[in-house]
């Protein structure tokens, strides 16, 4: 699979754990950035890329990685298409997948540890949306807010 990942200054060292592993899991990751640590940068210019590639499907799903994983999230659903979520917990990370079509997974870099960050990676990446009826149900009607 192509995935792209993004970070800021405050995702950067778990960005530097993340990628490898994707690697070593046999998947092609595109690099949106950051490329250094540079505490005075801003996450919506690595994020807001990364989303619009996922939107016109240049990668199949994303991660996004700031401080928090807020930002990141909020950056990232202003961009038709996306649906981003911040993710603590191994459900979220696939039933986000299964139920609401969830394509950029986003992390807090100073709050998610290296190894649940990889659990979660993996639970979002191995599932897949259901369709089932009253899922595509509810992201027509968030679609038509996309079209206002």
């Amino acid at each position: 699979m192509k995935i792209g990942i993004a970070t800021d200054h405050g995702g950067y060292k778990l960005k530097e754990i993340i990628h490898p592993f994707l690697v070593k899991l046999g998947h092609e990751v595109i690099d949106f950035g950051a490329y250094k640590l540079d505490n005075a940068d801003d996450y919506p210019d690595f994020v807001i890329p990364l989303a619009k590639a996922v939107a016109e499907g240049e990668v199949e799903r994303g991660v996004a990685v700031c401080g928090s994983g807020v930002g990141a999230s909020v950056a990232a659903n202003k961009v038709k298409g996306v649906r981003a979520a911040l993710i603590n917990d191994h459900f979220s990370a696939h039933q986000g997948v299964e139920d609401d079509n969830l394509n950029i997974i986003c992390l807090g870099g100073r709050v998610t540890g290296n190894m649940a960050a990889e659990e979660y990676i993996t639970a979002f990446l191995n599932a897949q949306f259901t369709g089932a009826e009253r899922h595509m149900r509810r992201l027509g009607k968030v679609a038509e807010l996309e079209n206002k």
